[in-house]
């Protein structure tokens, strides 16, 4: 028995981690499918893992091809502990491989950062030299919900401390790997575990450079959270309140931040103090105590305008707030590139949001295109100031989209509160939104299959980091082709996160206790009837656009629908028949592709799934839409397959429209 009990064990340290916690796919192009880049990339995978288990160091690189655009460069690295467990480490360099081919699809450059691993490929040679602090483009954080316990500023410079003694051990360390310990005290009352690991190609100086650029990105906010880690290609650190490493901790570091002792009081004596002393030495130490604080405090307005530190209280009447009540709330960006915007500069940017900038008009207020002086275009939300949501849903993108960075979300410029006045300032996307063109018998055939399958890809890859892999797990809440908007090569990013909901980190599913807002036609049947939204109901609206999509048709109209009500009981019906090529936009006449247009047509049928528990996950659907062999369930009948849809006809005022059960019914229209 107990042999059979150390075999099990043994098995299970050695299985990989189900999946990696972070990724960043590159900017170096995409390769062509079964091409030579990829044949190259194929055979690091089949190399690199063990090669990287057998070095001394758990580290090892790796190149494959004879020169050219399609050489292929990787490295990877194992957590230092993992010396004991070679065959864990082997088998997490390899679900690396996998799941950076699934989570960046042909992409030729990628980083994955798992618990035990990380791994990197790209097109370019990795450099070894102390410039490696400058790949921003490999850098991955994340932060565990809640706070420490204890006066934050008291926490954050242990925290500091703890973190900079451990990358300087790591740096001095042959292995460049280090583990520390910081035991409970009266400055901090939990006790807090770190570690701190370069790439052992790094010198010393390299190293230590790289770590302290990385703990450079811990900021008074995230010092303070229950753990945290901050990697790139070349060096990652690590803080948890649990020990997280094999082993006992190479460093216990004792808590510097309790307050010094006072000194002891001076001798008295009977000495007289002349009267002119008084003045001579007092006033200057004032003058100096008064000009210490000025540059204090004109340093922190600075700090404030560039991080896009705001504080704002606003005042309500309406049937939410009575009247002399408050909503008091603050942020902190913590971003460089989010700016707090004066007034006059957006109405300069928008020529005093004159009609010809008018883009559209959103549920809650219209969006004017703007200029700043610089030459940046920029997207002007402005909300609307008669709407008690106005204010909630500024509040919420503010606080949601300032935190999240990629490139399928749509980037948060800035913000302006002035008065009424509640402005969100976007990057400026000049193809405006998806049901510009899916929808329009002219504009639709400037989107060919490849770009409709890359524009699906793409809002996948954005849900798949907002549910998992942002630092806050995230709910849409309205994903419809109206939010999804489309930059200059027709790349979507997902965008009005007005309705978005934040999940605590243990949560799967939540419900409203006010009332359901959304669209009807995107609405997951479990959400619109009970309420009750989780990461399945940003799926089921992922699967009508993909149908929406392949159809060229709204969900939301009976048009051309035979004997159903929308397009999703249609679209089931011709699967079922096996007619499903009746259901291509005809302006994918020939079609080419059939094989891969059936396999998402599969695919959005499994995401509209009436029962939440049958519906795929995000990174389930990449998987699919990444692999053309993998066998796909069969579908279940979709929801609203027998039942007529609300809001038929999109409204073209913006405003917002309420039914009479209290379900609200965003507009359509584009952004």
């Amino acid at each position: 028995m107990a042999g059979v009990l150390l075999v099990i064990v043994t098995f299970l340290l050695a299985l990989p981690t189900a999946t990696a916690i972070g990724k960043t796919c590159g900017h170096a192009g995409n390769y062509t499918a079964n091409g030579t880049y990829q044949s190259n990339l194929a055979s690091l995978a089949a190399t690199l893992p063990s090669n990287t288990s057998s070095s001394p160091q758990l580290f090892a690189t790796a190149t494959a091809g004879e020169g050219g655009p399609d050489v292929a460069y990787a490295l990877a690295l194992c957590r230092g502990d993992m010396t004991g467990n070679l065959t864990g480490c082997s088998a997490c360099v390899a679900a690396a491989f996998r799941y950076a081919q699934l989570a960046c699809p042909n992409a030729k450059a990628a980083s994955v950062y798992d618990d035990a691993c990380l791994l990197g490929f790209s097109s370019q040679a990795y450099s070894n030299s102390n410039n490696v602090t400058q790949d921003a483009s490999t850098l991955f954080e994340f932060w565990n919900s809640g706070e420490l316990a204890g006066d934050a500023t008291v926490v954050s410079a242990a925290v500091e401390d703890l973190l900079a003694q451990t990358v300087q051990e790591a740096a001095d360390n042959t292995t460049r790997f280090a583990t520390a310990v910081m035991d409970a005290s009266s400055a901090v009352s939990q006790t807090l575990y770190s570690m701190a690991q370069c790439t052992p190609d790094l010198a010393a100086g390299d190293c230590l450079t790289c770590l302290r650029w990385v703990v450079g990105m811990v900021n008074a906010t995230t010092s303070v959270r229950n753990g945290g880690r901050v990697l790139v290609l070349r060096c990652n650190v690590r803080f948890e309140t649990f020990l997280f490493y094999q082993g006992s901790p190479m460093k216990r570091i004792t808590p510097s931040s309790s307050p010094a002792a006072a000194p002891p009081p001076a001798p008295t004596t009977n000495k007289r103090i002349k009267p002119w002393v008084i003045p001579v030495v007092v006033v200057p130490a004032l003058a100096i105590v008064a000009f210490c604080f000025i540059v204090v405090y004109c340093r922190q307005k600075r700090r404030r305008h560039r991080k896009g530190n705001l504080r704002l209280r606003q005042k309500y009447t309406n049937n939410k707030l009575q009247g002399g009540d408050e909503l008091d709330w603050e942020m902190e960006a913590e971003l460089s590139e989010f700016s707090v915007f004066d007034f006059h500069q957006i109405l300069e940017a928008t020529n005093n949001f004159s009609e010809e900038n008018k883009l559209g008009e959103g549920g809650f207020g219209p969006v004017y295109k703007g200029q700043f002086p610089d030459g940046i275009e920029i997207a002007v939300k402005r909300l609307a100031s008669h709407s008690g949501q106005g204010f909630m849903e500024f509040k919420n993108e503010v606080q949601l989209i300032a935190k999240l960075q990629h490139t399928n979300l749509v980037r948060l410029l800035g913000c302006c509160s002035q008065g009424e006045e509640k402005i969100l300032v976007y990057e400026y996307l000049p193809n405006k939104s998806l049901d510009f063109f899916i929808f329009d018998e002219n504009r639709k055939s400037l989107l060919d299959w490849n770009k409709r399958l890359e524009i699906i890809e793409g809002i996948a890859e954005g849900l798949l980091y907002l549910h998992k892999h942002s630092r806050l797990r995230v709910i849409h809440r309205d994903l419809k082709p109206s939010n999804i908007l489309l930059d200059s090569e027709l790349n979507p990013k997902i965008s009005d996160f007005g309705l978005a909901k934040i999940f605590g980190s243990n949560n799967t599913e939540e419900s409203t206790t006010r009332r359901v807002v959304g669209t009807y036609g995107y609405m997951a049947p479990e959400y619109a009837s009970g309420g009750l939204f989780s990461i399945k109901s940003d799926v089921f609206s992922f699967g009508v656009l993909v149908i929406e999509i392949i159809s060229g048709k709204r969900n939301s109209s009976s048009h051309d629908c035979g004997e159903f009500i929308n397009i999703l009981g249609y679209a089931w019906q011709l699967y079922e028949e096996g007619k499903w090529s009746e259901l291509i936009d005809s302006s994918l006449v020939p079609m080419h592709e059939s094989a891969e247009m059936m396999r998402c047509v599969n695919i959005g049928l499994l995401c509209v799934q009436e029962n939440a528990a049958d519906r795929p996950t995000m990174l389930d659907v990449i998987a699919m839409l990444s692999s053309k062999t993998k066998i796909l369930d069969k579908p279940k009948h979709p929801a609203y397959f027998n039942v007529r849809v609300g809001n038929e006809e999109a409204s073209t005022t913006g405003t917002e429209l309420s039914s009479n059960n209290e379900k609200t019914i965003s507009a359509t229209t584009a952004r």
